[in-house]
């Protein structure tokens, strides 16, 4: 291997990414996923159209209906409706919620009186979000004394922010499409415009064109560690518990499964058009699925959860999650294992997209 040619190819690799002002994108792309999704993504359910039938008219029942409305979960209307007409409004849209409060309530509450919550499970992630938000309002909400007592503490997020939770797993997401798209480009490019023929012709060895190929996306997204990580850190206002040097040395791991990937991708396209969907397709849709963001790999049925445990980024958000939320770092041997996975995961796809490149004329 010869460091001078890999420099001469290093310098016109950084000198057309300069002149193509793919740079720019380089940062933008990242940045934007950041912001949109960050703020875009939300668990938290807020204004749900509530429509309250009070059939009690006591005090207990006027104080339900000021806790329901005075919260920002909750959007309230309080009517005179039948069960049936209450019923039909979620039916036609017009409603997310009917609580129906039955006739002496506030007498029989002690002797197994209950209040009817309808809830609309169109999306049942949302709906059981909002059953969760009643239940803890009807229980915690009063100064009475009622006969079932709930406790609750919440780990690792305790303030249930959203961006506690989504941000740190965009980084997966982030770092598994744009740097394998931008390698995939960057070698597609030479076939596109017919410079691969110089790779074919000169006294270049396949390493040296690889190395040269895959270390601008995989320095410049190194640098993206950090600017995403600042931008989680002072606006999503995320807080990080964990070991810096690990997070920065899986991150790594995690931007060189990528550019490996880009490296097949590459081998199996032709145009730089192919090369970025067929990179996008394979990277978001896991990058989505089986990352955490949207649903906790333990919830997953049993074939989810095999298929999450074949894709690289849940191992690598399962590392950046402790990172920012737990701080266990290596004294964990999950975390441990996982980081080998992610090595693994590196060394086999660089080495086979090293032996599947050709150096000839196909």
């Amino acid at each position: 291997m010869r460091l001078n040619v890999i420099k001469a190819y290093l310098k016109k690799e950084f000198i057309d990414l300069i002149r193509n002002k793919m740079i720019i994108l380089i940062y933008l792309i990242p940045f934007m996923i950041l912001i949109l999704f960050g703020f875009g993504i939300k668990m938290e359910v807020t204004h749900t159209r509530t429509i309250i039938i009070d059939k009690d008219h006591s005090k207990l029942s006027l104080e339900i209906i000021n806790k329901f409305s005075h919260t920002k979960y909750f959007d309230v209307k309080v009517e005179n409706l039948s069960d049936k007409e209450a019923l039909h409004k979620i039916q036609t849209n017009k409603a997310d919620m009917i609580v129906i409060i039955p006739p002496s309530f506030s007498k029989n509450l002690y002797k197994g009186s209950e209040i009817g919550v309808f809830i609309d499970g169109a999306f049942p992630l949302r709906a059981i979000t909002i059953e969760g938000y009643v239940q803890k309002l009807l229980i915690h909400g009063f100064d009475i004394k009622l006969p079932i007592k709930i406790e609750n503490r919440n780990f690792f997020n305790e303030s249930m922010k959203d961006y506690n939770a989504v941000v740190p797993g965009l980084f997966g997401l982030i770092f598994l499409v744009v740097p394998g798209a931008l390698a995939a480009i960057m070698i597609v490019k030479e076939k596109e415009v017919g410079t691969i023929f110089n790779f074919y012709s000169a006294p270049i060895k396949k390493i040296e064109f690889i190395i040269a190929k895959l270390t601008p996306p995989f320095l410049f997204h190194s640098v993206n560690i950090f600017i995403l990580l600042i931008l989680a850190l002072y606006i999503f206002d995320v807080p990080f518990r964990g070991n810096l040097f690990i997070f920065w040395l899986a991150s790594e791991i995690y931007i060189l499964i990528s550019v490996g990937i880009g490296l097949l991708v590459s081998i199996i396209t032709s145009t730089q058009i192919a090369a970025l969907v067929l990179s996008v397709i394979i990277t978001v849709i896991p990058g989505f699925l089986y990352s955490g963001i949207l649903m906790p790999i333990s919830s997953m049925d049993k074939e989810s959860y095999i298929e999450a445990h074949i894709f690289p980024v849940m191992y690598y958000n399962h590392l950046v999650y402790d990172s920012f939320l737990i701080g266990q770092g290596f004294k964990s041997s999950e975390n441990v294992l996982y980081f080998l996975i992610l090595c693994a995961y590196a060394i086999s796809l660089i080495l086979l997209g090293t032996l599947l490149v050709k150096k000839a004329v196909k």
